[in-house]
């Protein structure tokens, strides 16, 4: 009897502890995600503007109406996901030929690990601004222009015209985030068995053979983790189109976040941009929801 008991005292110091630690984090997430979710559910059913402050009127749902009639939300959605579409496969392939690439164990290759895996860690204010002077449409001040000049073709307007502007920047994405799904690829590389590559040669494999039966099959999991955190940071787009374009040309590189930034800050109708943020995180979850359950069906 008493060895269940100090068994029921035993546990129960466990489970307060276990609580005691995972206190912290709870705190936050209710500070950081569910009190402002809570908030911004609240003034969406309002008409809110910051300039008037203390005249909050109670609309109900009509936020939520006009934002689904709004032909500028209904663009800055169809920009978004055109970029989550191209650049997730761009980045994530980049990333897995880069991975490729610095996983050989050869005199050096730490220094490319390095180079690669550096945009990660820069700010992206500053490699959006030194992009945008790379893309610059004039040769004498774009240095991919003066390039292109030199070898006696037009110079190309990158980010002033609207059939250019959102690719460019979805090649400077792909390339700025691939270092950092490199790494997660490279992890999964090297957690794979050499024995499986040596009995492969010894089946007189080839390099694409081992890639395709062997490379692949063993990224599975991998694959999986970062098409889904590639895919959620895709749809978060907003510092490379709000420092090299500011949404332009003619909204084509104006995305949702940036949407929700100019009604709150700029148009200043606040209880406006919470109903479009409210619905901006509705597409997320379900977004992060719909990736799990296809990738997990391919199990």
């Amino acid at each position: 009897m008493k060895q269940v008991q100090n068994k029921n005292k035993v546990k129960q110091r466990e489970t307060i502890t276990a609580y005691l630690f995972s206190l912290p984090a709870i705190i936050l997430l209710i500070t950081f995600i569910a009190v402002p979710v809570v908030i911004a559910l609240r003034y969406s059913t309002m008409e809110y503007n910051t300039l008037r402050p203390n005249e909050k009127i109670f609309i109900g749902i009509k936020n939520y109406i006009d934002l689904f009639q709004d032909q500028d939300f209904w663009i800055a959605f169809k920009n978004t996901v055109y970029f989550a579409v191209i650049v997730v496969p761009l980045q994530c392939g980049l990333a897995l030929a880069l991975a490729l690439l610095v996983s050989k164990r050869t005199r050096g290759v730490s220094i490319f690990r390095i180079a690669f895996f550096s945009p990660t860690v820069t700010s992206m204010v500053v490699i959006a601004i030194l992009w945008q002077i790379m893309l610059n449409s004039s040769p004498s001040q774009g240095w991919f222009n003066a390039i292109i000049t030199s070898i006696g073709f037009d110079s190309i307007p990158f980010l002033t015209s609207k059939d250019t502007a959102m690719n460019s920047i979805i090649v400077m994405s792909a390339w700025q985030g691939a270092g950092y799904q490199m790494m997660i690829f490279l992890a999964g590389i090297q957690g794979i068995s050499t024995d499986l590559y040596e009995a492969a040669s010894i089946d007189g494999a080839n390099v694409f053979q081992k890639f395709r039966y062997i490379t692949i099959p063993g990224l599975k999991n991998v694959t999986k983790y970062i098409i889904l955190i590639t895919s959620i940071q895709a749809m978060r787009l907003f510092t490379q189109p709000y420092i090299m374009t500011q949404g332009g040309p003619q909204d084509s590189t104006k995305p949702l976040v940036y949407y929700i930034y100019n009604v709150a800050f700029r148009s200043r109708q606040f209880g406006y941009a919470c109903a479009a943020a409210v619905v901006y995180f509705v597409i997320i979850v379900a977004l992060s929801l719909l990736l799990k359950k296809v990738l997990k069906s391919d199990e």
